[in-house]
């Protein structure tokens, strides 16, 4: 990972500390992503959160009692503040955060029942090293375990962008510090692999709603970060409803 994405998210945690907004301001979406992610942990499970921020994700999903749940992340402050947040939890003794690399973790192979990462690949600078956060979460997984790698998409951005270029939008970009995947690379890869695997859209209407039509009938600059009503709207209608290839946030569920 090249310095200036490391300083970001190590400036990022000393901004937001214990904030769901050291990783992303969409709470929205953050929320809709823990809870997809969480339909794939069992009680009792080996679970490890690949780039887990200051942990606020990570310990949402102590709801599925796991039986032992870590988190690495390469910002060393992130890391000091998923630990300030683990010891604020009475129960605590199966939780461990630790600073790791998605490109060379140090776990032993076939370790975890699942393994994911939200947003860390995109934060690789170019599709080879993706490809090594990839392989070793893959390696560290048990054989008949999951990888889900929840993960922004360059397809679906190019979607809203077109129907925002339809009614004069100005175009979404990718953050200078994000390489968003493209599902038919990371898809033809999967294949040559011969892994099994399946895609969620657990984001699709959220993004219609909250990256398009709320700026047909709102002043997005009215309401401040992502605090627009239309974005609650879309994402109640979500947890019901979803698809058409809107989401930029999908997740892509591997079987090892």
């Amino acid at each position: 990972m090249s310095n200036f994405i490391k300083d970001f998210w190590e400036k990022q945690a000393i901004t937001f500390k214990d904030s769901h907004s050291a990783s992303w301001g969409d709470n929205y979406a953050i929320d809709l992503e823990i809870e997809n992610i969480s339909t794939h942990i069992k009680e009792g499970d080996v679970v490890l959160d690949v780039g887990c921020a200051n942990g606020h994700a990570t310990l949402a999903m102590l709801q599925k009692k796991p039986g032992k749940l870590y988190g690495v992340d390469y910002a060393e402050n992130m890391i000091l503040y998923a630990n300030e947040n683990k010891a604020k939890l009475a129960d605590n003794q199966n939780v461990f955060f630790e600073v790791g690399d998605i490109t060379n973790l140090q776990f032993e192979d076939d370790y975890f029942d699942v393994v994911f990462t939200t947003r860390v690949l995109i934060n690789l600078p170019n599709w080879e090293e993706q490809i090594k956060g990839i392989e070793e979460c893959i390696r560290i997984t048990k054989p008949g375990g999951t990888i889900i790698l929840s993960e922004a998409f360059w397809e679906p951005l190019v979607l809203l962008n077109s129907l925002r270029n339809l009614k004069g939008l100005p175009a979404l970009v990718e953050h200078d510090f994000n390489r968003y995947l493209k599902k038919e690379k990371l898809e033809r890869w999967l294949q040559q692999r011969q892994l099994v695997f399946s895609v969620e859209e657990f984001s699709s209407i959220y993004y219609l709603g909250s990256r398009f039509l709320r700026e047909l009938v709102t002043n997005p600059s009215d309401y401040p970060g992502y605090t627009n009503p239309i974005n609650k709207i879309f994402y109640d209608i979500e947890k019901s409803f979803s698809g058409g290839g809107f989401g930029i946030q999908q997740a892509y569920i591997i079987k090892k």
